[in-house]
């Protein structure tokens, strides 16, 4: 007989079982994105980064040709990660560059959740080298983007058929807190739900608005 328990299941993500990539959040790569416009993708970039500073999630970023090519990473990140540098790359694949396998070595976690553009290249690169190593690995879908809608659907179907597993932006938040009696945490992510969540985050402003309504913390 199976038996309910009261605990999380192993897949879902937690602030200490996974480390956040974020990849080639660049000027020359946005302008060719066309599977999701500049204010969503800046929007969710934003969200995501939030959230992994809010619940102390290490993060690694990582831009590529920075100052030859692609320009700055968006200030939606940066502005959140004041002191951490970027790492630069020359290689599309974040994983085969020497100076993240040593920062992911360092941080030490065997789950990497991904983000960045273009999805067909840029992710789906370390996504299927960190699979083939070994690795857990998440893709933030609506944070990522790429030069059609065509290249960035099956960019994404086929790190799922390796074994990647996809998330949403404001799920990946709601994941970190996952309780509302988390009281620690409640505030920000509310906070963030609402300058970031969209639709959601209007009703998370009417609902304390107009009736202070709380959930159940």
């Amino acid at each position: 007989m199976t038996t309910a328990k009261a605990v999380p299941g192993k897949g879902l993500l937690d602030p200490v079982n996974h480390v956040l990539v974020l990849i080639d959040f660049q000027s020359q790569m946005a302008f060719a994105t066309k599977s999701i416009d500049a204010t969503n993708l800046r929007n969710n970039a934003a969200l995501i980064s939030k959230a992994a500073k809010e619940f102390s999630v290490p993060v690694v970023l990582t831009t590529v040709a920075e100052k030859s090519f692609s320009g700055p990473m968006f200030a939606e990140i940066t502005s959140v990660f004041p002191e951490q540098k970027a790492i630069d790359r020359t290689s599309m694949n974040t994983w085969e560059d020497e100076n993240i396998a040593v920062e992911i070595n360092r941080i030490g976690k065997s789950r990497v959740v991904l983000a960045g553009l273009w999805t067909s290249v840029c992710i789906v690169g370390p996504a299927l080298s960190a699979i083939d190593q070994g690795f857990e690995v998440y893709v933030i879908t609506d944070a990522c983007g790429d030069v059609s809608d065509e290249a960035h659907e099956r960019a994404i179907q086929r790190m799922i058929q390796a074994g990647a597993r996809p998330v949403t932006s404001v799920q990946y938040l709601l994941e970190l807190q996952r309780d509302w009696a988390r009281g620690e945490t409640y505030d920000q992510t509310v906070k963030t739900a609402i300058a970031h969540g969209g639709s959601y985050g209007l009703g998370l402003i009417y609902a304390k608005t107009m009736f202070n309504a709380s959930e159940g913390h």
